[in-house]
């Protein structure tokens, strides 16, 4: 997979994921994905956040640091631009594509726990700062 650089962008006390159904499963993903040759993680973020979303965002600091198949890097950050659900990366336009469905959404900060999101890591450590308010 290798290293990748993903946002958790949060407004109104919910947080923008990816709803994905592939293969009959239906779960939740922050929006990012790999980084291209010399790029940074926070450049990898932003440029997903923009493909996936349809956002413009400021990143403001790292979240969390997961190591799956790679390091992937999960940064906070702010909107400062774009429609939210405008994105057009390959997961929306390549149509050869056989990776299942792709959804932007804002699922509710308290209802985390209810939804299968991955990595599961920083969907809790979400939740404890939640309840820590």
């Amino acid at each position: 997979m290798g290293n990748r650089g993903a946002v958790v962008l949060i407004e109104e006390n919910k947080v923008a994921l990816i709803k994905r159904v592939r293969d009959g499963s239906v779960y939740y993903v922050f929006p990012g994905g790999g980084m291209q040759e010399h790029e940074t993680p926070k450049a990898a973020a932003k440029r997903e956040a923009f493909e996936e979303l349809g956002v413009q965002v400021e990143i403001q600091r790292l979240f969390a640091k997961i190591a799956y198949q790679g390091d992937q890097y999960y940064f906070t950050a702010k909107r400062i631009g774009g429609i939210f659900g405008s994105g057009l990366g390959e997961e929306y336009t390549d149509p050869d594509r056989h990776s299942g469905t792709y959804e932007p959404v804002w699922v509710e900060l308290k209802e985390l726990q209810d939804v299968d999101v991955k990595p599961r890591e920083v969907a809790m450590k979400l939740q404890r700062l939640l309840e820590e308010q």
